[in-house]
């Protein structure tokens, strides 16, 4: 906060230069076969190229390209919640859609 302080911007002015992501926000999908559901989405994507996984919170998928979706069961409904970033809106809703066709199919 100090070095806030002593700079002749405002926050608003620093991080406006920062490049911004689109996000989904949280997307949730009721199902009753959430293991099934995800080892699907994990297949769908794991023959494509720079595509990497974590499963450190759920499946977290990392296209590479900037893009990422981080999709996890909740602890207390039959839910799936998907999370999507990507640098632009229509990325995100492209990404978006081809995930939840795959949980909702």
């Amino acid at each position: 906060l100090a070095a806030l302080g002593e700079q002749d911007k405002s926050l608003a002015e620093l991080t406006g230069r920062l490049n911004r992501y689109a996000s989904s926000g949280e997307v949730n999908s009721t199902v009753h076969d959430q293991p099934d559901r995800m080892r699907a989405v994990r297949a769908a994507f794991s023959g494509r190229e720079g595509v990497t996984f974590d499963e450190l919170d759920g499946l977290t998928v990392d296209l590479g390209n900037g893009s990422w979706f981080n999709l996890r069961a909740s602890n207390t409904e039959p839910l799936l919640r998907l999370n999507v970033e990507a640098p632009d809106e229509p990325t995100v809703a492209s990404l978006r859609d081809e995930v939840l066709a795959i949980v909702r199919g």
